[in-house]
């Protein structure tokens, strides 16, 4: 697994170095911001996995820089600063942070708290991903498709299709009651007009019918329509 990669943003040299070799000891990959601006950059040209911000910093503050990472991503936050106040903790947990942390601190204490925070994000982060993964997965029969990565599956066995036949057979999918003309099929598939001599997708559904024939010999999966199209076969 690659190295989770966190973004420490404090302006006080000493203390962002101290952090940054901390976390380098227990092999995460760091990158330091010594400002608000300079931290902001970075965040639109990186991937982080967390980011440690102290809040009274040059350019942006942190809490402007709280806000500006909330309109975009969910990744950890955690704030390390002097302020002590419950009102600027509640603030700062309420515009979004994960974690608040009050100087003077030990370096352990962070290490943990890091750890901690990004165990819950692998989890989420993987839940997030099963949950799309599944959103993006159609069944009709014995047939899976999944859009997101491409797949076609009947049974436990994997079909290879090109990539148009792996477009019309989404579109099919999509809605198996439907039923979708020749021309329909060819401007979706192929992005452009349909002059009605053109062939194309004939063949593309001949060819999807061979490949699932050979693993599913007795079920029809797609019907014709004659003189209108293709559907799925309900039958």
């Amino acid at each position: 697994m690659d190295r989770e990669h966190i973004l420490v943003v404090e302006d006080d040299v000493d203390i962002n170095n101290l952090i940054a070799k901390k976390l380098q000891k227990h092999n995460y990959k760091v990158i330091q911001a010594f400002s608000g601006s300079e931290a902001n950059l970075r965040l639109s040209r990186d991937k982080f996995h967390l980011v440690m911000l102290d809040l009274m910093l040059p350019g942006i503050t942190g809490e402007e820089l709280i806000k500006e990472i909330r309109q975009k991503q969910d990744i950890p936050i955690m704030v390390i600063s002097a302020k002590t106040s419950l009102e600027d903790k509640v603030n700062v947990l309420d515009l979004g942070a994960d974690d608040y942390i009050t100087k003077p601190f030990e370096l352990e204490e962070i290490i943990a708290r890091v750890n901690s925070q990004l165990r819950r994000y692998r989890k989420f982060g993987s839940m997030v991903n099963d949950s799309l993964e599944k959103q993006n997965e159609y069944k009709f029969k014995e047939l899976v498709l999944n859009e997101q990565s491409r797949t076609v599956k009947v049974g436990d066995k994997n079909i290879s299709l090109t990539n148009h036949e792996f477009d019309i057979l989404c579109i099919l999918i999509k809605n198996p009651d439907k039923v979708y003309s020749r021309e329909a099929l060819y401007e979706q598939v192929w992005k452009s007009g349909y002059y009605g001599e053109d062939n194309s997708v004939n063949v593309h559904v001949s060819n999807i019918r061979k490949k699932i024939k050979e693993v599913e010999k007795e079920e029809e999966y797609i019907k014709t329509v004659w003189g209108i199209g293709f559907k799925l076969n309900n039958n």
